[in-house]
């Protein structure tokens, strides 16, 4: 029987105009502290972006987006959060804030593949 892991995760959401409180799910991140292991997915539907703010500037949805990924995967060039340990960085990415790029509270789990596990849960609630 292979290990089951205990994870983590949050919907990445985009909320185009913060004071209405709309949003738009475009990720997912999912953590295992044990594992030491953290990845985002996110997609982008422009037009659906657009529906809900012709102003939004999608570009930089898409930059922050990166800089999203980039501090999750630790990226070497990203800032002195990249190079917090894995939970410190998922804490932080999933820190409540009133910005254009929120996720949900996190919701826990238990799997067997965690690779899998993201991907499938990516496809469930984001795509």
């Amino acid at each position: 029987m292979k290990e089951k892991h205990l994870y983590e995760y949050a919907i990445i959401r985009v909320v185009p105009i913060v004071e209405r409180e709309e949003f738009l799910n475009v990720g997912l991140v999912l953590f295992s502290k044990k594992a030491k292991f953290i990845r985002v997915f996110y997609a982008i539907d422009e037009q659906k972006l657009r529906n809900f703010s012709a102003d939004l500037d999608v570009e930089q949805v898409k930059l922050n987006l990166q800089s999203f990924e980039k501090i999750a995967m630790g990226a070497e060039h990203c800032g002195p959060i990249a190079q917090l340990d894995v939970p410190s960085r998922f804490r932080w990415l999933t820190a409540v804030r009133s910005s254009a790029i929120q996720t949900s509270r996190p919701h826990p789990g238990l799997c067997e593949d965690l690779e899998e596990t993201a991907k499938r849960l990516f496809e469930e609630l984001v795509l």
